[in-house]
């Protein structure tokens, strides 16, 4: 039996004919790109891909970068996590860097595809750009003014039966993957009270620059290193506090004199666990202004003794008192009450000058956790701000100074003025201890004031 294969294409013609077809498709999507609008691509390409996956046994699920007017937070991880990849087919990136972050924000195109492997399941994400065009009345002078505007999500297609991997593995792995990238570029910011707003954003912000650190502050080493690891036991016990069922919070107490270093050391502390820093005085709405705070932060409620209404709390409700001011029951329930739960791992620092002055129920355990002296200039901290200001570790003086710094109460600030006024290493040293000098012979002589009085019989 012959069988005649005179009429199938030879393998020249096969390979003629696909190249024929990929140039033709080489066309059409130039075609489509260069002369067909944007929109119009969009809802091609849409409804060709979700024409394709109906015979398929694909699952896509669709992920919006908005929910009505919310930011849909599952999208802002997926941009996060799919930003540094790419495949040998992405043509476009979106480039991001506002001038206070830390490094670039990269992003995918528009339209672009990249697929991930997880588990050893691979992933197809797509971006999908869908341009729409809305009526606003933004110009008075014509009603049919536009805008268009963009609307923005990402597809997610894999094997239908990898739906429940995806819902309980997949994407809460995204979810902490993103996290950890964002709090590693995160800039701090330290946010107030806007007191003219009365929405529901309540704080306003700028980014928090202020260098200081833990290994800059001039204080006690011992007492340094306690604070660092409370910080530390508290920002890894989140599991810890939700089984003994307390609210996910920490407070702290720095009391001293002024001069001694309180706002560099909450400075210190936003930038070591680089946290958003929120201050607050004076406000009466403290409910709408901790639903507004952003977990991991850290909440300054500086003054206490002068911000806080003390006296007559039976009396608190009476109309008769100011609105603007914080009373002692409203900052109790604010920091310890059911609303101290609405948020997790936020730190409140109070500060003041008068620990004397402060009611119990602020000092108790679960409102001020650790109380922080922070002290006049010790000879530790002397020898710190000498390192940071002076750069030197030692000085034949040091010894005459350090013994001074114990007698006398003085203040970092006050020796860190003293380091800052020379240039001279010399000049500088003596100026500081002259300066240590004068101060203790003014204790030497209020103290012989005081025994003198106490001598003298009463008139």
């Amino acid at each position: 039996m012959t069988i005649s294969c005179t009429n199938m294409p030879s393998a020249k013609n096969i390979l003629s004919m696909a190249a024929s077809l990929g140039a033709s498709a080489m066309l059409i999507r130039t075609i489509l790109h260069d002369f067909i609008p944007h929109e119009v691509q969009d809802y091609i390409f849409s409804r060709l891909r979700r024409f394709i996956n109906h015979f398929s046994s694909q699952l896509t699920i669709i992920i919006e970068e908005f929910d009505e007017l919310t930011n849909n937070k599952v999208y802002e991880a997926a941009e996060i996590y799919l930003g540094n990849m790419s495949s040998p087919n992405t043509q476009t990136l979106r480039i991001i860097k506002s001038e206070e972050e830390k490094s670039l924000k990269v992003a995918m195109g528009r339209n672009e595809e990249i697929v991930d492997t997880f588990d050893g399941i691979q992933f197809k994400w797509s971006l999908v750009c869908t341009q729409i065009e809305s009526k606003v009345f933004h110009d008075p002078r014509n009603i049919n003014s536009s805008f268009r505007t963009e609307i923005r999500s990402f597809e997610l297609s894999f094997h239908k039966k990898y739906k429940e991997k995806v819902l309980q593995s997949y994407l809460p792995y995204i979810l902490e993957q993103s996290n950890s990238v964002k709090e590693e570029n995160k800039t701090v910011k330290l946010f107030t009270v806007n007191e003219l707003d009365n929405s529901q954003d309540a704080w306003i912000s700028i980014y928090l620059d202020h260098p200081a650190t833990f290994d800059t502050l001039a204080m006690d080493v011992e007492l340094k290193r306690m604070v660092i690891e409370d910080l530390e036991r508290f920002v890894q016990r989140k599991e810890f506090y939700r089984r003994v069922g307390k609210a996910w919070k920490r407070g702290y107490l720095l009391y001293s004199p002024h001069g001694t270093g309180k706002s560099s050391f909450i400075a210190a502390m936003a930038n070591y666990l680089n946290l958003q820093l929120s201050y607050l005085w004076c406000n009466s709405e403290l409910r709408r202004l901790l639903t507004a705070m952003a977990n991991r932060s850290l909440l300054v409620v500086e003054d206490i003794d002068c911000t806080v209404k003390f006296h007559d709390r039976q009396g608190e409700g009476r109309a008769s008192q100011q609105e603007t001011q914080l009373t002692l029951s409203k900052l109790l329930n604010f920091i310890d009450g059911l609303w101290s739960s609405c948020g997790d791992e936020r730190i409140i620092v109070f500060t003041t000058n008068h620990k004397n002055r402060l009611d119990y129920a602020l000092l108790r355990p679960g409102c001020m956790d650790m109380h922080i002296n922070m002290s006049f200039c010790t000879p530790c901290g002397f020898k710190l701000l000498a390192s940071n200001y002076l750069q030197i570790n030692d000085h034949p003086l040091f010894t005459e100074i350090e013994e001074l710094i114990q007698k006398v109460e003085v203040t970092p600030a006050m020796v860190a003025e003293e380091l800052m006024k020379r240039g001279n290493l010399e000049v500088t040293h003596k100026g500081l201890l002259e300066f240590l000098q004068s101060k203790n012979k003014e204790s030497e002589e209020a103290k012989i004031i005081n025994e003198t009085k106490k001598g003298e019989p009463d008139q």
